[in-house]
């Protein structure tokens, strides 16, 4: 499962990197993401997300029972417990970032397609307003009206050029997080490592006490 959730987290962040570059594979994850949010896609995503979240809080509770029995035991946790323990909480860690990563990818292709919709209509105000100032040559009472026609669409260029930067600054925001999510990822892999050769240790110590307490069983049947 821990090598599904990895594979998961590589393929969103993946996602998450092609539609900031000018690439073909750009146009292919938005045409993607376009045909997921229409018909049934949102309640597929909505499921699975349901089920990693259900998933995700089973982990945390057996993490809270194994934390509780330790209490009970008198604060000693035994190996097995340390390595199921060591499990829990690495792939609730995973399901976390999977989780967040989705939501990333859903906010990253919301504010592409806002610029996308802004750019357009950015284009059509100065058409507007080229053929406005194109048609200056009527009459004065036409002349101030077109000029007042004109001032308003100027301003409306404005608006929309701030609210252009203001989303180009969002998705700058939006690079960043996917820069230190790549680091988070690294730091995973690095962290299952050790948690692979501590599962490995500790299984090893609980043979060894196996062995010992199956020595003293024979020693005192003798």
């Amino acid at each position: 499962m821990i090598h599904l959730l990895f594979t998961l987290i590589f393929s969103e962040a993946t996602m998450i990197a092609l539609p900031l570059f000018k690439t073909p594979l750009r146009k292919l994850v938005i045409m993607a993401l376009d045909r997921l949010k229409r018909g049934r896609g949102p309640v597929m995503v909505k499921t699975v997300a349901g089920t990693v979240l259900v998933v995700l809080s089973s982990s945390v509770y057996s993490m809270m029972k194994i934390q509780q029995r330790g209490i009970e035991d008198g604060a000693s946790v035994n190996p097995t417990d340390q390595v199921l323990m060591a499990k829990h909480l690495l792939e609730a860690t995973l399901m976390g970032a999977i989780l967040f990563l989705a939501l990333m990818i859903d906010r990253l292709h919301h504010y592409i397609r806002e610029l996308r919709i802004r750019r357009k209509s950015m284009e059509a105000v100065k058409k507007q307003m080229r053929g406005a100032e194109d048609a200056k040559a009527g009459t004065s009472d036409e002349t101030k009206t077109m000029e007042q026609e004109a001032a308003k669409l100027r301003a409306e260029v404005g608006r929309l050029e701030s609210e252009l930067q203001s989303k180009d600054k969002e998705v700058g925001a939006a690079e960043a997080g996917v820069s230190a999510l790549r680091k988070q990822s690294e730091g995973f892999l690095l962290e299952y490592d050790r948690l692979l050769e501590e599962n490995q240790n500790l299984r090893n110590q609980l043979q060894s006490v196996d062995r010992r307490f199956s020595h003293s069983v024979s020693k005192k049947n003798m």
